[in-house]
């Protein structure tokens, strides 16, 4: 009877898996029924649960779960020769468990409608428009940091810690759901991740966890990040799975705060992605451009540059390899290239808006 129903289950895991290739043709349906209704009180309910104990329930879930799963091959070792069908079985049955609540509880947001048909804004963008923006984004940029910095030539020191950060990132979701309700933030549940020495060697500044939906932070990169770091996974906790589409809201949420150093932390966000397509596209104008961006805010991104330089190791390019197969299998085709779509985002959403 127990071989029955683990053999049923593990077969499940192929419904499963056809049913995922069926909904990824009915984006509508899911951004309707899922994203924007059983969603909703998943992702409540769980921040509520877990989101007032202050370390990261989800880390120790993750650990005891590994620790967990090398116990039982090692006890069950044997049983690979002796029993193998139902060796098989017991990890096709709990395969098919996890697939099933990783789905339910977050990843069928991965098949929502596209963020710029729900903000009904060109996917497309010219060079010129791109060569605009940047300029835009330059002035405002440069404005906000003379305003911060001693000089030009100083970058800007956060004057909070990455906790004060936590307690300051719901103002920016705040103004932003006054005109996109859908991003009202509340309960909060961001924390800094215990993981966060591997997480850094893996070079990933930050992920949710989609079984308790918690947003965690990599405790180690520098304050001047927290911000949009912060914000981007808050994106993913509030549904939006597409790595593009969390840039551009955590982007946003950092712009619309009331705090400057927020500000700062996401129009120069946006500005370093805005600069990488430009020289991807024109090398020369890059470096036109380039010379009218404060020295202080180049600082910045070499503090970014230099902390993530001081982590590399030999193991990266395989965890990053295996992140972009994740992504694609899960509906990014472009994989972690996707991460630069954002400028797509950015440029159109600010095509007929101040900055």
């Amino acid at each position: 009877m127990l071989k029955n129903k683990k053999l049923i289950i593990t077969l499940f895991l192929i419904v499963q898996i056809i049913i995922i290739q069926i909904f990824k043709h009915f984006p509508e349906f899911i951004e309707q029924f899922y994203s924007n209704g059983i969603y909703i009180f998943i992702s409540k309910l769980t921040r509520y649960i877990f989101g007032w104990i202050p370390f990261s329930v989800g880390d120790i879930f993750y650990t005891l779960a590994g620790i967990l799963i090398i116990r039982w091959l090692i006890v069950n070792r044997k049983r690979i020769f002796k029993d193998t069908i139902n060796w098989l079985l017991d990890i096709g049955a709990t395969l098919s468990i996890a697939y099933f609540a990783f789905h339910i509880f977050w990843a069928f947001n991965y098949y929502r409608q596209p963020l710029y048909k729900s903000l009904n804004i060109e996917a497309e963008y010219s060079t010129g428009q791109l060569v605009d923006f940047t300029k835009r984004l330059i002035e405002k940029s440069n404005a906000i940091h003379n305003e911060l910095a001693i000089n030009d030539s100083t970058k800007v020191e956060m004057p909070f810690s990455k906790s004060e950060v936590f307690d300051k990132v719901k103002n920016g979701y705040k103004v932003l759901a006054k005109t996109y309700p859908h991003l009202n933030y509340n309960p909060k549940s961001i924390k800094k991740s215990l993981y966060s020495t591997p997480l850094t060697y893996m070079g990933f500044s930050g992920y949710l966890n989609p079984f308790t939906n918690e947003a965690q932070v990599d405790g180690l990169i520098p304050t001047y990040k927290f911000p949009t770091t912060s914000c981007h996974e808050i994106a993913h906790q509030l549904g939006y799975a597409a790595e593009n589409e969390a840039n551009f809201i955590g982007c946003l949420a950092a712009i619309y705060n009331d705090d400057m150093y927020f500000k700062y932390s996401g129009y120069t966000f946006g500005l370093r992605y805005c600069l990488v397509e430009i020289y991807k596209r024109d090398e020369d104008l890059y470096y036109e451009i380039l010379a009218t961006v404060n020295k202080g805010i180049l600082k910045n991104y070499e503090e970014v540059k230099n902390f993530w330089r001081s982590y590399e190791n030999p193991l990266e390019p395989v965890f990053e390899k295996t992140f972009d197969s994740f992504l694609k299998a899960n509906n990014q085709s472009a994989g972690m290239k996707s991460y630069s779509y954002v400028v797509a985002l950015l440029v159109n959403y600010y095509n007929d808006k101040p900055l």
